[in-house]
């Protein structure tokens, strides 16, 4: 079995957002020559996220309006995580949303459903992230 890594890295210029990463996964996965086998992608900050939706602006808007529903930002001292710190809600959002993905792979291109893409979702942005893939197969 073969086996690949890679760390995708993002930095935000807003608190919050929404990027299209199935490209960079399926990028990664033609460098990893993988055909068939299993792709693992994975925020490795607690106040960002990956998951599998679709790819429509309004849907987007969605998610915000109902993220920030549940896990209002402000005010800061609504959490007591928030000790120095004000991203109390980001945990909670990227706890919402899902840390990770698991992609089948099948004839080398990620075998998603019609109106799939996988998506990084970042509550508290501003600064570098990464994310990380792995890839397992033959």
């Amino acid at each position: 079995m073969k086996h690949h890594r890679k760390e995708l890295w993002f930095q935000i210029k807003s608190r919050r957002g929404f990027v299209n990463i199935t490209r960079d996964l399926q990028a990664a996965l033609d460098e990893s020559g993988i055909r068939e086998g299993l792709l693992l992608c994975n925020a490795m900050h607690i106040t960002a996220s990956v998951f599998i939706n679709d790819d429509e602006s309004g849907l987007h808007q969605d998610f915000e309006e109902w993220l920030e529903g549940l896990a209002p930002e402000k005010p800061h001292s609504r959490y007591r995580h928030n000790h120095g710190e004000d991203n109390g809600d980001a945990h909670l959002k990227r706890t919402i949303m899902g840390r990770e993905v698991v992609v089948a792979i099948t004839g080398g291109k990620l075998d998603l459903g019609p109106w799939e893409q996988v998506f990084y979702g970042e509550f508290d942005g501003l600064r570098r992230k990464r994310v990380l893939v792995k890839i397992i197969g033959e």
